[in-house]
């Protein structure tokens, strides 16, 4: 994953009226952490850093005042109305460090005829290098039939990951389509040649 530069300003008032106030001049209000440092309470521009941060785990290289700081996006609060980002919380890292993550799980591919698949886990837990963190851990169920399991511990993990998760989790279960849910897709059509 590339980082993703942005300029930051350092900001000395809090509380939600300056947050509207940041907002409404296009800026979120963001706090860098970590490290054992105090908190660094800055603004970021909004339009690039919405644009940065639609990937999980977004690493961001700021300009903070002349200085800068690799940081690691942790938590992001949203309107839950206008789903705008209403603050963003930072977690400083440094290059070759190694970070506990949550990477979401895609699942690619088609199964045998016949069958389903039911996904039980759509993110997994990883250790990996800071600078390198993975945007998705992608699991084949490409001719895949019934009875089939994908477990965690036969996850394909980008070179420098550890595997976080218990190693027996289920990630993916492929069983035989049933009755049922065919008939019910045979339905729709039946109703429409009345």
């Amino acid at each position: 994953m590339s980082e993703q530069k942005l300029a930051a300003e350092v900001r000395t008032e809090f509380g939600k009226g300056f947050a509207r106030r940041a907002r409404a001049a296009g800026q979120i209000p963001a706090v860098i952490y970590g490290h054992g440092a105090e908190p660094i309470h800055i603004t970021l521009p909004a339009k690039s850093t919405t644009l940065a941060v639609r990937v999980a785990n977004a690493l961001l290289s700021l300009d903070v005042n002349g200085e800068d700081h690799l940081a690691l996006v942790k938590d992001i609060q949203r309107d839950p109305i206008k789903q705008i980002i209403e603050h963003i919380d930072l977690l400083t890292v440094r290059k070759g460090e190694k970070v506990t993550v949550d990477i979401p799980v895609h699942v690619v591919g088609e199964l045998a005829p016949g069958n389903v698949y039911n996904q039980e886990l759509t993110v997994i837990s990883l250790e990996a290098e800071a600078t390198h963190l993975p945007t998705a851990i992608e699991v084949d169920i490409e001719g895949r039939t019934a009875g089939q399991h994908i477990h965690a511990s036969d996850l394909v993990l980008p070179k420098g990951s550890i595997l976080l998760a218990d190693a027996d989790a289920l990630v993916v279960n492929i069983s035989e389509a049933t009755e049922s849910a065919e008939e019910g897709a045979e339905a729709p059509a039946e109703a429409a040649a009345e």
